[in-house]
C-alpha cells in the first residue's frame, strides 16, 4: 500500500474542504473522531456481522468496500492532523471474528482519543487494514477504491456538497 500517496491525496482533499467550507482546523478534531466512529458503524451495518437476530446477508462487496474506504478517509485525516504520516503498518490477517474486530477498532479509536500517540494510531491503522483483509479486500482493491472515492469527494466539494 502506498501510504505516502494516500496521505498526499487525503491532505489535498482536506485542504479543499477547509477552503470551500471556510472551516477553522482547530475546532474539528472531535468532529473527525466522531465521523470515524459513525462511518465505522455504517461499515458494520453493511457487513451485518453483529445482526444475530437476522438472516440478512451482507451488502454487496462494492458497497461494503465503499463504506470501508469512507473510514479510511478519516483514519488518514487523523494521521495528518497529528503528523503520524511516516508509519509502516504491519499488514496481516487475524483470527478474530468480524464483530470482534469492529469492537477492537472502537477500543483503538477510544485509546487514540484518550492518549493520542503514534503507537495508538499505528495500532488503529493495522487493525483497520486487518479488518479489510478479513472482509475479503486486497490491499490493491482498497487503494484503488480509495482513490476513486477521493476523486468523487473532490467533485462533491466543487459542487457544494
Amino acid at each position: 500500500m502506498n501510504l505516502e500517496q494516500l496521505f498526499k491525496l487525503q491532505n489535498e482533499l482536506n485542504e479543499k474542504i477547509l477552503a470551500c467550507k471556510h472551516l477553522d482546523e482547530g475546532t474539528l478534531h472531535s468532529k473527525k473522531l466522531l465521523a470515524l466512529l459513525v462511518e465505522l458503524g455504517e461499515l458494520a451495518n453493511e457487513t451485518k456481522s453483529f445482526k444475530y437476530w437476522s438472516i440478512a446477508k451482507p451488502s454487496e462487496k462494492n458497497i461494503v468496500l465503499e463504506e470501508y474506504v469512507d473510514c479510511l478517509h478519516f483514519i488518514l485525516t487523523l494521521g495528518l492532523d497529528k503528523h503520524y504520516t511516516h508509519i509502516s503498518p504491519n499488514i496481516k490477517p487475524n483470527d478474530y471474528s468480524i464483530t470482534e474486530q469492529f469492537l477492537n477498532l472502537y477500543v483503538d479509536i477510544n485509546d487514540l482519543m484518550v492518549t493520542s500517540s503514534i503507537d495508538h494510531y499505528t495500532t488503529l491503522f493495522e487493525d483497520f487494514l486487518s479488518l479489510g483483509l478479513s472482509l475479503g479486500f486486497s490491499i490493491e482493491e482498497i487503494q484503488i477504491t480509495y482513490i476513486e472515492k477521493n476523486n468523487i469527494n473532490h467533485k462533491r466539494q466543487e459542487n457544494n456538497y
